[in-house]
Order: structure tokens, then sequence, then C-alpha cells
């Protein structure tokens, strides 16, 4: 699945935005259809050059209405829902007019329907909007991530850093702020509502293959946005490590425990002998625990082995993508799983057990039987 993740390092902007995904391989050209689409032939102008801020260089998207027409938010909808454009594309850019909509109601005490403003009403904004989502559709993005969002401090020709409307749009979206130290509007309303619409706010493990700057307005160095675009790892976070030591416990009676402790919904379980104090041979145990069952499976080793203590340990894991498929191979039917990467099959492992069962009732060696099925599942799967 291809994600692109957006590094906030510097805020966001609806033109910051436009930049980074055309330096990320998106056609420029897009960017004119968007206009077309939304039939603003007459209204803007769109500019696509090369530009550096300090020692990141990208691409700069310069919108530039040349004939302003104020909309109220009804007319904005309007000009979105009779684009010619692809319904995904227009149901995020929706999403993100109606969360500007009512961040300026709330700050304005003013009905959306009556809304009537430059930031909100005009063909610039709409092509930002409409061209983010666009130009991430035809990249083939199927899930955004982002990343802190800096929030600065004071105020900044009479309005409040971060501006009230960001703020607005970004509550309940699970976006993080992080101070900055810069004196100057980081985040716009229309950044924040394209993040707002449709991403995770979280960064994700992947394969990436390619990186895109878009270049803000202010020549401050380093005023870019960065684009991870790439293939999506499958990761999982807040795993625990349930660990003790054992030193008086029998052996058959810990693998009784690892296999009551699988049963009990570890993701895995671990012995790995060591040797403990005044040089007694012992084991130490190793729990892998999803967040929702640390409670239930310490109390279990607790309850039901000899140690008086278990050490719990958060950490992250990154997981492949795996399936499992039935393949046919002369000795019969057996399962393998298939692990991938980036959608992609990289390894095969034949299951065990059904191996086992094929030997047993063949009188072939396992070896024999499970670089068969191997083989079967790689031609059916093709080139990795």
């Amino acid at each position: 699945m291809t994600i692109a993740y957006f590094d906030c390092f510097a805020g966001i902007s609806g033109d910051m935005t436009l930049g980074a995904l055309v330096d990320c391989g998106a056609d420029r050209a897009q960017l004119d259809a968007v206009v077309e689409s939304l039939r603003l032939g007459d209204e803007v102008t769109i500019e696509v050059r090369r530009e550096a801020r300090g020692h990141v260089a990208g691409t700069r998207v310069l919108v530039a209405v040349t004939d302003r027409v104020e909309r109220t938010v009804p007319a904005l909808r309007g000009v979105v829902e009779q684009a010619a454009a692809p319904e995904s594309v227009k149901t995020r850019s929706l999403d993100a007019l109606n969360r500007l909509a009512r961040a300026e109601s709330q700050i304005h005490g003013v009905p959306e329907e009556q809304i009537h403003l430059h930031e909100l009403g005009g063909a610039d904004t709409l092509v930002d909007v409409v061209g983010a989502f666009w130009l991430l559709h035809s990249l083939d993005v199927q899930q955004v991530f982002a990343s802190p969002l800096p929030a600065p401090r004071g105020i900044r020709h009479g309005m409040p850093l971060p501006a009230p409307a960001s703020l607005r749009v970004l509550e309940g979206t699970g976006a993080v702020l992080q101070p900055s130290d810069e004196a100057r509007e980081l985040v716009t309303p229309t950044g924040a509502a394209i993040l707002a619409a449709g991403a995770i706010f979280e960064r994700p493990a992947l394969s990436l293959r390619r990186v895109g700057y878009g270049i803000g307005s202010n020549q401050a160095p380093g005023n870019a946005l960065a684009v991870w675009l790439g293939e999506e790892i499958a990761g999982e976070t807040a795993v625990t490590l349930v660990e003790t030591n054992l030193d008086d416990m029998a052996p058959n009676l810990i693998a009784a425990l690892c296999e009551d402790l699988m049963l009990a919904g570890a993701l895995d379980v671990a012995v790995v002998p060591s040797l403990m104090k005044k040089g007694r041979p012992g084991h130490l145990l190793t729990v892998m625990s999803p967040p929702e069952l640390v409670g239930s499976l310490t109390d279990h080793v607790l309850r039901h082995s000899t140690t008086l203590g278990v050490r719990l340990t958060h950490v992250d894991r990154v997981i492949a993508a795996r399936r499992v498929v039935e393949v046919d191979t002369p000795f019969g039917a057996a399962r393998v799983k298939v692990k991938e990467l980036g959608g992609r099959p990289v390894d095969v492992a034949p299951e065990y057990e059904d191996c086992r069962r094929i030997a047993r009732e063949r009188g072939i060696d396992l070896r024999d039987v499970m670089r068969a099925v191997a083989e079967a599942a790689r031609r059916e799967l093709g080139p990795e």
C-alpha cells in the first residue's frame, strides 16, 4: 500500500503541499486539470518553479488570483460538487472545506452559510485543497501520515500564534503540537484542513521510494515541507514485554506455562537458558503481550510460575505483512505462509504441521516435503 508521510518541520500550507507532491513525482499538468475541473480558468494562474530555502531545494507552486470572486460556504461546496474530479477527491475536499467553515464560524460567531471571507472564498483555497487531494490520488496514495506540527507563540499582525483557525481545524484530530521559537505563522488554516481531513498523526514504518520538498513563500532558510512517499511496512506499537527469571521451576512445567500463555493470547513466548546467582541454572521467560492483555498475562505468570515478580518493558515493533495460501504438490495440498513487503512476496514458509502430516502419511522425509511445498509456492506466486 502506497503511503505518504508529511514531515512538517517548518509547518505546512496549501501551496507547500502542492509543491511537495509535484516534487514527489506528481504530474504538474494535473494542477491545470484541477483549475479546469473547478472552472476557475478566468480567476487563477499557476506557476511551478524550482527554488531553495537555505540548504533545502524543492518545488515552489504559486497560485495567483487574477480575479477574486468571494464565495460563501454553500457556493464553495457547489464548485467542488460540480467538479469533474474523482469521488474520493471531492469527498476529502468537502471535508476539508467544511472543517474550515466550522472553524471560521466558531471564531467569528457567524453561521457557516453567511461566512463570506477572502480566506475561505478565494479560488486559491479551492485549488490548494482540491489540488492536494487530486495529486495524492494521482500518486495512488492510500493513506497520509503527519509529523508533529510546530506551534509558535506570540502575536503577528494582531493575530495570536498559532492561528486560531488552524487550531480550531485541528481540534479532535489527534494532531501533536510542538513549541517553536519562530515568530510567524507556520501552519495555515488550509494546510491544517488538508491534514485534518485525511492524515493520521504518527510516523509510520515505510519502504522509502521518493522524497519531495515543497518550498514556502517565506524566505527563511529551511522553510519547506517534506513528503516521504513509499510502501507501508505494517507496524504495531505499544507491545509490552513481560519478563521474569526462573531458577526454581521444573523445565516441563515451564513448557506447559508457555503453551498456556499462548492460548491466553500472548503474541509470542520465549525461554532462554541463563546462569542465575550462585551459579544456579535458570531460565529467562519473555512474553510478548498486546496492550489489552498485559494485566491478564502478567497475572497468569505470577499465579502459575514460581516467580515473585515480573518486569514490564514497553516497546515498538515493526512487522511484515503475511498471508496463508494453499498450494498443490506431488505429495498433496499444503498451506504456506507468505511474507510480504510493500504488497509483494519476499519469502515463503511451509506450514510445519501440514508437511509433518504428509511426511507421516506417505513415509517421506520431512525435508523433502518442505522443499517441494516451498518450490510450489514460489512457482505460484511468481518472481519475488
